[in-house]
């Protein structure tokens, strides 16, 4: 990619199955505006606060088996969002590549570090987020936090580390756990000024 194609990094994606019909558009130099609709209220409001600290725009539809529960329409959506942000980012020429934050909600603390690597993992360390007991957040249950962040590394093709530092409650957990993800892949999504043209590894590929 680019200098000149830099300012216009951005995909769209569309992911059907037996289970759920999603259609997303991502564009990561945008000024943090979405709109989402996933059918599940307390996940488009994460969404929403997620994009909004990444500075991305964001256009999600989704159509999924909620009468079965939410697992698949929120697992779902974190494969479209990383693929979209892969096909975004091209070949990550110039990229910071490395990005984290730490992101206080109330008593609620949060740390993310990403590195959009090439390599998906997610590293997990959120308690209270685990779904003990089954915990839910209106429709949301709070474990599919997790499987929304897999779902991230794994077609985003990054590595993802997440760590509840603190929190008691867990709207306030989640929360700070989604603002941290945005925040995290805004600096890491930013280019390098000083490496505009350069693919950051010494392998020369990401």
């Amino acid at each position: 990619m680019t200098s000149a194609e830099r300012g216009l990094r951005r995909a769209s994606v569309e992911r059907v199955t037996a289970e759920t019909r999603i259609t997303l558009t991502l564009a990561l130099d945008g000024q943090g505006r979405a709109q989402v609709k996933t059918g599940i209220g307390f996940f488009d409001h994460m969404l929403m606060a997620l994009a909004h600290h990444a500075l991305f725009d964001l256009e999600l539809a989704v159509v999924g088996d909620l009468h079965v529960d939410a697992h698949h329409s929120v697992e779902d959506t974190g494969l479209a969002m990383g693929q979209a942000l892969d096909r975004a980012l091209g070949e990550r020429r110039g990229i910071v590549r490395f990005g984290h934050a730490l992101v206080p909600m109330d008593e609620a603390l949060a740390l993310v570090a990403v590195d959009l690597s090439g390599r998906p993992l997610l590293a997990w360390e959120a308690p209270g987020l685990d779904g003990a007991a089954g915990a839910r957040l209106g429709d949301f249950d709070v474990e599919l936090v997790r499987e929304f962040c897999q779902g991230l590394a794994s077609a985003g093709r990054l590595t993802l580390h997440v760590r509840q530092l603190a929190g008691l409650n867990l709207h306030h957990t989640a929360e700070a756990v989604f603002k941290a993800v945005g925040r995290a892949l805004r600096m890491a999504v930013t280019v390098d000024p000083a490496r505009p043209d350069r693919i950051p590894s010494t392998k020369d590929v990401l």
